[in-house]
């Protein structure tokens, strides 16, 4: 095993900039931060899935 090529490290971040821009931006039009990172993280965006799912959320409670 060797190392990565610069067009594997093109494809790494073009995927991690389609996941993480959309995600970003839901995250903040519902009124929570919008990084987004956390859902890079395998085990760490299962527990905020269900965060996430079960919180007031912000817009809620501002009458929106």
């Amino acid at each position: 095993m060797g190392a990565y090529s610069p067009v594997h490290w093109a494809i790494v971040v073009v995927i991690l900039f389609l996941v993480c821009f959309p995600v970003a931006r839901i995250l903040r039009r519902l009124g929570f931060s919008g990084w987004a990172l956390v859902w890079i993280v395998p085990l760490v965006n299962l527990i905020a899935l269900w965060v996430f799912a079960y919180r007031p959320w912000p817009r809620d409670a501002a009458g929106n």
